[in-house]
């Protein structure tokens, strides 16, 4: 069982208290009515599904309920961090796993 941190309860805790809620550092179009349909589905629906070092939102459903970042490797399926919403991206990883 995957451990994840939550950044605002600061403890690790097993991966069945969490949520996934997709790709992280997403920007909204500051006006959405004027976007293409094309454009507005890029932004919906397309995601990132690289191998390797993705960002992701996380939901502590079962504890604080608040959501955070997360810096995950999808080849070992390993969490390198998690951060507070709202922060900025990490420039660097933890052990430079880039």
């Amino acid at each position: 069982m995957l451990l994840i941190r939550c950044p605002y309860c600061e403890q690790d805790l097993p991966e069945l208290e969490f949520r996934n809620a997709g790709e992280a550092h997403v920007v909204r179009s500051g006006n959405l009515v004027a976007e293409s349909d094309e454009d507005f589905e890029r932004f919906l629906f397309i995601r990132e599904n690289p191998k390797g070092i993705i960002y992701e939102r996380w939901r502590h459903i079962h504890g604080c309920g608040r959501f955070f970042n997360a810096v995950r490797n999808t080849v070992s399926d390993k969490f390198l961090m998690t951060y507070k919403a709202g922060e900025k991206k990490p420039e660097s990883l933890p052990g430079d796993a880039k």
